[in-house]
C-alpha cells in the first residue's frame, strides 16, 4: 500500500486534532470543579482557614495554606488561571493535622478559592483576592 502526499496531510492532520481534543474537553470552569467536589452542596464559611498574601509580587511562587480541622478532603482553585484547578489533598483515618500547605503559581490578580468537604458531609469554603504584579502563568 503507497500513501500519497495528499493522504499523509490527511493522516497528520487527524493525529494533530485527536491529540488536541482530549485537553480541550479536560478544561472546566471552577463552577463546574466546584460543584463536582461539593455534589450541588451549599457551602458554609465557619470551620475554614485560607490564608493567602494580599499582594504578591511574583506571581509563580504565592504561598497559600488551608486549616480545616475535621476535613476529609481540601480543594483549591484559582478563579483567573487557565487551569483554575490546583490542587486537592485528602486525608486519611490517621490524620493528625487536617491542613495544607503549598506554594502555587497565579496568572493575573485573582481569587483563591479553598473548599473543605468535612467529615460529616458538610462543605466548607473561604476565598483570598491575591493581587499579583508579575504574573506566574505567562503574564
Amino acid at each position: 500500500m503507497s500513501f500519497t502526499r495528499r493522504d499523509m496531510l490527511f493522516i497528520g492532520l487527524g493525529g494533530v486534532v485527536a491529540a488536541t481534543l482530549p485537553s480541550l474537553a479536560a478544561a472546566a470552569t471552577t463552577e463546574e470543579l466546584v460543584k463536582a467536589f461539593t455534589g450541588g452542596a451549599t457551602p458554609g464559611t465557619d470551620g475554614i482557614t485560607l490564608t493567602a498574601p494580599e499582594i504578591a509580587e511574583n506571581g509563580n511562587t504565592v504561598p497559600v495554606s488551608v486549616d480545616a480541622p475535621g476535613a476529609v478532603s481540601i480543594m483549591l482553585l484559582a478563579t483567573g488561571n487557565p487551569e483554575p484547578a490546583v490542587a486537592t489533598f485528602t486525608f486519611g483515618p490517621a490524620a493528625g493535622n487536617h491542613m495544607a500547605a503549598t506554594r502555587i503559581r497565579l496568572a493575573k490578580t485573582q481569587d483563591v478559592v479553598a473548599l473543605a468537604k468535612m467529615a460529616d458531609g458538610s462543605i466548607k469554603q473561604a476565598q483570598a483576592t491575591v493581587k499579583v504584579t508579575i504574573g506566574g502563568c505567562g503574564g
